[in-house]
């Protein structure tokens, strides 16, 4: 594992299945493999993002003392920025990703929510 990891900024995301989750962010999203310890964990890059996807043998899927154990989804995501979130959209769907809602806008721009194999959201966001 290379030991500097304090140039990115990391995101934890608990998956079901490690390999399933590098392949998806490598695969549609652009990131890069960093480390990979499949079954338990891996950790992919794009920019200055470190996202560290941690499966059900990782340290980090270990239950809690009160019995409750870590797992994926939930509304906390990353957030990608897009230069044409229309072909963005039409390229992901073509390749059969799963998405939460259709585009919509706001002020500051379009965005639409994805999902990992595992269920955690992607943001995907062209501004204004």
């Amino acid at each position: 594992m290379a030991d500097n990891a304090s140039g990115f900024v990391s995101v934890r995301y608990m998956v079901d299945d490690v390999d399933k989750a590098v392949d998806f962010y490598a695969r549609h999203l652009g990131f890069t493999v960093r480390n990979d310890f499949a079954p338990a964990f891996a950790d992919v890059t794009r920019g200055d993002l470190r996202l560290l996807l941690s499966g059900p043998t990782s340290s980090a899927g270990r239950a809690m003392p009160d019995g409750a154990v870590p797992g994926p989804g939930g509304w906390n995501r990353i957030h990608l920025i897009v230069d044409d979130l229309a072909a963005e959209v039409d390229r992901l769907r073509a390749e059969g990703v799963d998405f939460r809602n259709d585009v919509i806008s706001g002020p500051g721009g379009q965005q639409v929510l994805l999902r990992d194999p595992s269920g955690n959201v992607v943001e995907l966001f062209q501004a204004r």
